[in-house]
């Protein structure tokens, strides 16, 4: 397993070139409160990567849930694709600062195949729905608020106080990258999605 931690000073910078992202976030009080360092009791990663070599990963991970439009969504819809999961909150100051880039890599890797799937750990239907359109993100999230199935199928991947977190799974539905904490630059994670890509090329 090859392990790559971004050093704090590296993450400071990255979030100040997060501070010149406008649009949606530009006025958004809570990225403004997680820019400025105040925590406001929010408890997030420390920003490590991680890619696992294929010969070093683990199971695939079997998970099911129900999207906010209600229909049910489960691994077996992903297999044999390029899956990026990111579990995050409309609360949460960091997942709405890297919501655009999300979104704008979801659409750069559209055309290969590669889908992005959204866990929400707190909100309930409304909320998700309210912040798809307010950040312009088009792809689904599992609701996981009443049961925390999905955190459990993923436990030992995502650590329960470690929001957003987000995980590359190869074709296999094992995973393969994970960024714990803010995707403060999203050419990392458009990395590993690219590098995952290429192992079945």
């Amino acid at each position: 397993m090859s392990t790559r931690t971004t050093r704090s000073a590296v993450i400071a910078l990255a979030l100040v070139g997060v501070a010149i992202l406008t649009g949606c976030t530009a006025n958004d009080s809570l990225a403004e409160q997680y820019r400025a360092g105040t925590g406001q009791g929010y408890i997030s990663g420390d920003g490590a990567y991680t890619v696992i070599a294929a010969a070093d990963r683990g199971e695939p991970i079997d998970f099911a849930g129900v999207i906010e439009n209600g229909d049910a969504v489960s691994s077996d819809d992903y297999r044999g694709e390029v899956l990026v999961v990111n579990f995050w909150y409309a609360g949460c100051p960091p997942c709405r600062l890297e919501a655009p880039d999300l979104e704008a890599l979801a659409q750069q890797f559209a055309p290969d195949g590669v889908s992005f799937l959204g866990v929400n750990i707190y909100d309930q239907a409304p909320t998700a729905l309210s912040f798809a359109e307010e950040f312009g993100v088009t792809y689904p999230s599992i609701l996981d608020v009443n049961d925390g199935a999905v955190r459990l199928a993923f436990a030992g991947e995502v650590a329960p106080t470690a929001v957003p977190t987000t995980l590359v799974l190869d074709q296999q539905g094992r995973v393969a990258a994970r960024i714990a904490g803010l995707v403060s630059e999203p050419s990392v994670l458009r990395s590993m999605i690219s590098d995952v890509l290429a192992e079945d090329s």
